[in-house]
């Protein structure tokens, strides 16, 4: 956790020294009724029962670099479970070293997105694994490509047929991204942020809760909300003003690559904030890496308000608090390839 400034120190003593146990509960109470504390189990997902043999199998392949066409990239190699699910670049690299176009986000509590991707086009993790599968920058494969490749290794094919039971041919593309789906929805990080939500009034310190305070005050929790703290609704950037062309591209309009809605031009997915102080660089342009420029961008842009240097000390330091602890993943001892297995290739295959 960063060193707080003197002013946030002096700011959190004058709001919250000494707290007691009813502005605690109060505090509590509102942030409860805007926010939701993680559960304590791997939630549901639709058309997709989670099964042990599913999750074990999404993490086989979630880690499998043999899913793009050069062998290169994994899924992992985006959304980099080590470092706050994402790969800490401004935009990911991809098939042949190209630069994608946006910031990956992080794969971690991704399940409580409202869709994946910062427009988004894919309406659950399911769909969200298919996308940079088949992408030409990103691991350039085809289905077709991808069942041949999997059937090429017995291995595999035992665990398909363990993770989905009553399918007569279980190795398909679907079926890939269903088990992805339920190793993902694996990846909580319960936080201090949670144990407050829960009952535990020293989980957050004084500054931290001063900036929750703030945080719901000044408007912010308008957009970034939920379980996920984000990740639920769609936002222009620059709801009171537009920031530059250096932090928002002009060529990327965001949801309107979607919709096709001149409403939804530069309209992107309310980015979800848990981990958010490890995920740098930050928007879907991946333009700023300091979490202070963040907030501030954000309250002049969406709110039309200028906080001070307190304020933002304080608000990056509750979103520290919402930093929590990834769970612990033995890497995975992959599948070994067969003769049959397709050899990796530079070319961007096409379906």
């Amino acid at each position: 956790m960063q060193r707080l400034g003197i002013a946030a120190a002096a700011l959190a003593g004058a709001v919250l020294s000494a707290m007691s146990p009813v502005l605690a509960d109060d505090l509590r109470e509102r942030a409860n009724a805007v926010f939701k504390p993680l559960p304590s189990t791997v939630p549901a997902v639709k058309d997709n029962r989670i099964t042990p043999e599913k999750i074990e199998l999404g993490k086989a392949l979630f880690f499998d670099p043999r899913l793009s066409a050069s062998g290169v990239f994994s899924c992992n190699s985006c959304h980099n479970l080590a470092t706050g699910g994402d790969d800490n670049l401004e935009t990911s690299i991809g098939h042949g070293w190209q630069k994608g176009p946006r910031n990956a986000p992080t794969a971690l509590n991704s399940v409580f997105n409202e869709a994946q991707f910062w427009d988004g086009r894919a309406e659950d993790l399911k769909a969200q694994a298919k996308g940079p599968i088949q992408a030409g920058v990103e691991m350039a494969n085809t289905p077709q490509q991808v069942v041949t490749t999997l059937e090429s290794m017995p291995q595999y094919v035992t665990w398909f047929k363990a993770a989905f039971p009553d399918e007569k041919e279980p190795v398909t593309f679907d079926n890939m991204a269903k088990a992805i789906e339920a190793f993902e929805a694996t990846l909580l990080t319960p936080s201090p942020f949670d144990k407050f939500l829960n009952g535990d009034d020293l989980a957050l310190t004084d500054v931290q809760k001063t900036g929750l305070g703030l945080f719901m005050d000044k408007g912010c929790a308008g957009c970034h909300s939920g379980i996920n703290v984000g990740g639920m609704g769609y936002y222009p950037f620059g709801v009171q003003e537009k920031p530059g062309a250096e932090i928002l591209p002009e060529g990327d309009k965001g949801r309107f690559t979607v919709t096709a809605t001149a409403d939804d031009q530069y309209v992107f997915r309310a980015a979800p904030l848990r981990n958010v102080a490890v995920t740098a660089p930050y928007f879907h342009s991946g333009k700023v890496w300091d979490l202070r420029q963040a907030v501030a961008i954000m309250s002049t842009s969406q709110l039309g308000t200028e906080l001070t240097a307190t304020e933002i000390d304080a608000i990056v330091e509750f979103l520290h608090g919402l930093t929590g602890d990834v769970p612990r993943i033995e890497y995975p001892v992959l599948p070994a390839e067969t003769a049959t297995t397709p050899r990796p290739t530079s070319e961007i295959l096409k379906k």
